[in-house]
């Protein structure tokens, strides 16, 4: 069988004050196009599927529409758990009319799925954070375990854990008892979580800029050597960069966000998973690329020309734009960059510092007239660097009003 991987989807995400929901739509596309053309069985959407707890009507629209072509109408079962950024409720409250479609979202942590079949698929078995899928052209069941997004709170809630308990704990052995009861070699083996997981002895993953970190009871790390032995492919959300934390014969994937969604990003290529999978064999992955949405770039220049040609010949990006220069930048200046480029997320204008000779300290007359005082406070606070003509006639407007 093969199974499409996605994650980190974040709809009707904002980078600053720019919308990305323009670019997800051709992306969600993309998805639908890579899982049509594979020819998958099966989706996995691992969390994170809204960027709030209280998207937007468009951002809903395009979930809602999205899902439903995934699941062919109802042909191709699609799996999708809440992540840190989600609503458990709101994900779980569309459940029952969503599983006409084939699609079953999956809320809180430790959910059971109540069982259906389609014409093409039924749930054959189902517990607390399981469920087996018979799908009808293969020949063979599919098993899941799912644990979207659990804090400290939901894990209370749903595991009764103790509070001194660390979650690997708990997790590992709930996972175990799952496996050892539904798992063995005659069926596929997955699991799904939104967790932040890395590998043991490895660097720690860095979660990306902006990215609400997670942290789950008293343990701050989880690690992947308590997943089950008899599962063949993990796959988790959360990490927005494509990466396995696991080994090549039993991979634990991030599968990546499908845009770039914080400067921390800029340069990384976006990629959903395609997995080949069969009973009591290892699974083999291919990555595969994601093209739609623009680049995060981050530039620093010294010239407001060569600033100006660069954003001219990279229309197609957001920037965040650092300019060095002698003195601070004019007005006319300022403008003339974001007339040149509309995707200019942050200008960062830095004086280069300069050292002045005069290191003494000296006794500052208060009797002096304030623009005089005003002139000195700024060279004192920028390194030597004199006020322009142009913020001296705005400080004199301030004292006039």
């Amino acid at each position: 069988m093969k199974i499409l991987h996605t994650a980190d989807w974040h709809l009707g995400k904002r980078l600053d004050r720019f919308s990305r929901l323009e670019e997800q739509i051709p992306v969600m596309e993309e998805i639908i196009g890579i899982a049509d053309e594979e020819k998958v069985d099966l989706v996995l959407v691992a969390g994170d599927l809204f960027d709030s707890f209280n998207p937007g009507v468009d951002a809903i629209e395009l979930f809602y529409k999205t899902l439903k072509r995934l699941s062919q109408n109802g042909k191709r079962p699609v799996i999708a758990i809440s992540g840190n950024h989600d609503s458990p409720s709101l994900i779980s409250a569309p459940d029952p009319l969503a599983r006409e479609c084939g699609i079953i979202l999956i809320g809180h942590p430790k959910a059971e799925v109540l069982p259906f079949d389609t014409d093409y698929f039924k749930i054959s078995e189902s517990r607390p954070g399981f469920i087996e899928l018979s799908i009808q052209h293969l020949g063979f069941p599919v098993r899941v375990l799912h644990m979207p997004f659990a804090n400290e709170i939901r894990l209370k809630e749903y595991f009764g854990e103790n509070k001194e308990e660390e979650i690997n704990k708990v997790l590992s052995e709930t996972w175990k008892k799952l496996a050892d009861e539904f798992c063995d070699e005659s069926g596929v083996n997955l699991l799904t979580a939104h967790l932040y997981m890395n590998k043991k002895d490895a660097e720690i993953l860095e979660e990306p800029e902006g990215e609400k970190p997670i942290k789950i009871g008293n343990a701050d790390l989880i690690y992947s050597d308590i997943i089950p032995d008899q599962i063949q492919y993990t796959a988790l959300g959360h990490l927005h960069a494509f990466q396995n934390i696991g080994t090549a014969e039993k991979p634990v994937i991030y599968s990546s966000s499908p845009l770039c969604y914080s400067f921390s990003e800029a340069g990384q290529k976006k990629y959903v998973s395609i997995i080949n999978a069969e009973p009591g064999k290892p699974v083999s992955f291919e990555k595969k690329i994601l093209k739609s949405g623009r680049s995060l770039v981050r530039k620093t220049f010294t010239s407001v020309e060569d600033t100006i040609w660069w954003l001219k010949e990279n229309q197609n990006t957001f920037i965040e734009l650092t300019l060095e220069s002698e003195t601070f930048l004019t007005a006319d200046e300022r403008k003339r960059i974001h007339q040149t480029h509309n995707g200019i997320v942050h200008l960062i204008p830095k004086v280069k510092s300069q050292v002045t000779t005069d290191q003494k300290e000296h006794e500052i007359n208060l009797n002096q007239d304030i623009g005089v005082l005003f002139k000195d406070y700024f060279k004192s606070k920028n390194g030597g660097q004199e006020a322009n003509e142009e913020l001296i006639n705005l400080f004199n407007e301030i004292l006039n009003t």
